[in-house]
Order: C-alpha cells, then sequence, then structure tokens
C-alpha cells in the first residue's frame, strides 16, 4: 500500500523538491510540476535511480494493492532527454514496475522540469525515506552525489536528514571486497555486520564464517577484535572463564549504557574496561555520559 511521504527529518525534503500539489498544465511547466495520466509504455527507467534490485515478490505484493486499491501517489517523472516523447522515471520506478504486473495501461505522473543533478538528488531522498535502498546502493547514491555533482557529506546529512557520520559509515561500505558487498545486496549480511569488517584484509572470509553460524552484529565484533567466541586463542588454550561478579558487572554497565561493555582483566587487581561504540554517534553518546553533559 503507498501511502504519502513523511516530510519531517528530512532537512528540504522531498516535498520541497516535487512541491505539495500539482499545478493546472500551462504552456511551460510550473516549478512544482504538471500532472498527468501517461501511458506506462511512455516511460522508461531512471538512469540515476540508486536502486538496483528488484525482487519479484515485492513487487507482486505491490501489484496486488495497485489491483484493488490503485495506484494511490503519483510518479514523478521528466522528459526523457534522449527522447522527448517519452519520460524518464526521476521516482517511483517500483510503483510503475508493479503497475505493469497489476495490468495497468495508464499511471499518474507528476512532469517537471529537473537536470541530472536534482534527479539523482530527488532519487536518493525517495528511496532513503521508503528504506527501499540496500545499503550498498544508499552508499553508491552517495558517492554518485560526492563524485559527479561535488557535494560534500555535510550537505548530503542535511538533504536526506541523517547524521553526518551516517552518510560517513555508509561510504566505508563501498571500501569493502565485491564479494563482501554482493552479500550486502543479497540480504545474507546486514550494514551492521559489514561495517565491522571494513578495512580486514580477510573481510571475506570472515563474512562467509558470519553467514555459515549466523552470527549477530556483536558476535562479529567480537570475532572481528578478540578472534572466534568459544573456540582457541592462538596458545592453543581456551579463553579463561570469566567469573560471575564480572560478568554481572558487565551486564549492568551495559544495560546502563546500551553498548557492549567489555572487562579485560591484567596482572592483580589491574586490567581493561572496553565500550565499544558501532558509529560516531555511540562514541559522541559516550563521551557527553563521562563528561556528564546535558541530554545524556
Amino acid at each position: 500500500m503507498n501511502l504519502p511521504l513523511p516530510k519531517s527529518r528530512l532537512g528540504r525534503g522531498l516535498a520541497s523538491l516535487i512541491g505539495d500539489a500539482p499545478a493546472p498544465a500551462d504552456v511551460r511547466l510550473p516549478a512544482e510540476g504538471e500532472q498527468r495520466l501517461v501511458a506506462v509504455d511512455l516511460l522508461k527507467g531512471g538512469r540515476f535511480n540508486p536502486r538496483k534490485d528488484f525482487r519479484d515478490d515485492d513487487l507482486a505484493e505491490l501489484a496486488e494493492s495497485i489491483r484493488s486499491k490503485g495506484l494511490v501517489q503519483p510518479i514523478i517523472v521528466r522528459r526523457d532527454p534522449d527522447q522527448p516523447s517519452s519520460f524518464e522515471i526521476v521516482a517511483g520506478e517500483r510503483r510503475w514496475r508493479a503497475a505493469q504486473k497489476a495490468g495497468l495501461h495508464m499511471v499518474p505522473v507528476i512532469v517537471r522540469d529537473l537536470s541530472d543533478k536534482e534527479v539523482l538528488e530527488l532519487a536518493i531522498i525517495e528511496n532513503v525515506q521508503r528504506a527501499d535502498l540496500n545499503a550498498i546502493e544508499e552508499a553508491a547514491g552517495y558517492r554518485e552525489l560526492i563524485e559527479r555533482f561535488g557535494y560534500r557529506q555535510e550537505q548530503l546529512s542535511e538533504i536526506i536528514g541523517k547524521s553526518r557520520s551516517h552518510v560517513a559509515n555508509t561510504l566505508r561500505l563501498l571500501k569493502l571486497p565485491e564479494a563482501v558487498q554482493a552479500m550486502v545486496q543479497g540480504g545474507k549480511l546486514t550494514a551492521g555486520h559489514a561495517r565491522a569488517l571494513v578495512g580486514r584484509d580477510d573481510a571475506e572470509s570472515l563474512a562467509e564464517r558470519i553467514v555459515e553460524r549466523g552470527l549477530n552484529v556483536r558476535e562479529v565484533e567480537a570475532l572481528v577484535q578478540t578472534g572466534p567466541i568459544g573456540e582457541e586463542g592462538p596458545s592453543g588454550r581456551k579463553a579463561r572463564e570469566k567469573d560471575p561478579d564480572t560478568r554481572a558487572f558487565e551486564k549492568e554497565l551495559s544495560d546502563t549504557l546500551g553498548l557492549k561493555v567489555e572487562i579485560k582483566r591484567g596482572s592483580g587487581e589491574s586490567g581493561h574496561l572496553v565500550i565499544k561504540y558501532g558509529n560516531f554517534d555511540q562514541l559522541e553518546y559516550i563521551r557527553m555520559r563521562l563528561a556528564g553533559m546535558p541530554g545524556s
């Protein structure tokens, strides 16, 4: 079922790019675009659409919704630069594909005059809003805006309504081997799993181990930092079992902070207290808690 897109939290947001409502047709297209009905065969997929994966089961479910309720939200298009009699989809390619499966011959569209830069920006915003992109597609879209159109990470964070650390961490996924990126795109690994593998020479073999064992993100972090849980270390001896008081102390701190806390015993009464964070937002949260800052 297609619902109106939320307008909050998205900086300039999708609404400011497409307008709140289409204006009547005119000699020249108004800034907010012109709404009309267009034959489905006059539309084609967008060249800048960051989304590449259209799953058949998802399309079938959406097609069934369109059969019963119609296509509620218009598709955003522009005139095809190479074939002006046709239209290039800017936002809504998934709805267009599902509409064809549903047997629709005409679909509602909003025609806008948009540059390549505006097309890519709008396509990314719409897909991020709907959580339609996997993490690799999202990262590739960010990279396209940075490399092709000179965006800075701060600008991207404002446009999409995400933190700068989210943008930076997502872009880092593109440093992973292609085989690991394919696992993320295929849904075998989450972005959280993949981020823990960035910079590892053995990222591909670790990724395969993660999938085989069904490890969660915390287990992956432990695997990356201290070796496989429950296996023998380099010395051939199993890691020393922690006493109940130490485990209870770790759990209490973890529950308080909402982050993984580990106590590593040294000689005598010495040791290390390790607080693990998954992104820069969590690191900032730790800093605020330690400094006793308001809001922490």
